[in-house]
């Protein structure tokens, strides 16, 4: 007889964005994301950090400051990331499951790369204008995006 406690997709997929995530240099957010098909296959896999040849030691990690002085400048988001480094030849239709509501920048590629779906575990950003304009895209686009269902089961990793 088969087991029953095993995780669902769901579970799987976003988990696999919360591990990612923990690659993410930010003291402040820790952002993962993992893009999937109708296949259940993963096509690829990123988290919120300096582009390539850019040291994490060198650029700033600081929220507060001007251009120069704060992480929005130079951090590539986990979407993006995910993006980028995806080696399938597209993820028309596909499914992104990211830890933090995609920013409007963010959707903006994920709508140009065909994302049919996004699921999202956090989205503690709805009430600023970019979350906004992402919602407002994404629903012209007609792409779906949802809450990830919380099921309190405990998953841990021993390293």
């Amino acid at each position: 007889m088969k087991r029953e406690d095993y995780i669902s997709w769901d579970e799987y997929f976003m988990g696999v964005a919360r591990l990612a995530a923990m690659r993410s240099k930010d003291p402040n957010t820790q952002v993962g994301a993992c893009i999937v098909d109708d296949d259940k296959q993963i096509l690829s896999v990123g988290y919120n950090g300096m582009p390539i040849g850019c040291s994490d030691d060198e650029f700033p990690w600081e929220r507060d400051g001007g251009v120069l002085d704060s992480k929005y400048a130079f951090v590539c988001h986990a979407e993006m990331n995910a993006i980028l480094n995806c080696k399938a030849p597209n993820i028309k239709g596909s499914t992104c499951y990211v830890t933090l509501f995609p920013c409007n920048e963010c959707t903006k590629a994920l709508i140009q790369k065909g994302v049919g779906k996004i699921i999202y575990q956090s989205d503690k950003y709805h009430d600023t204008d970019t979350a906004a304009a992402a919602r407002q895209m994404l629903d012209s686009a007609g792409i779906k995006f949802e809450p990830y269902n919380e099921t309190g089961r405990k998953i841990e990793l021993e390293v």
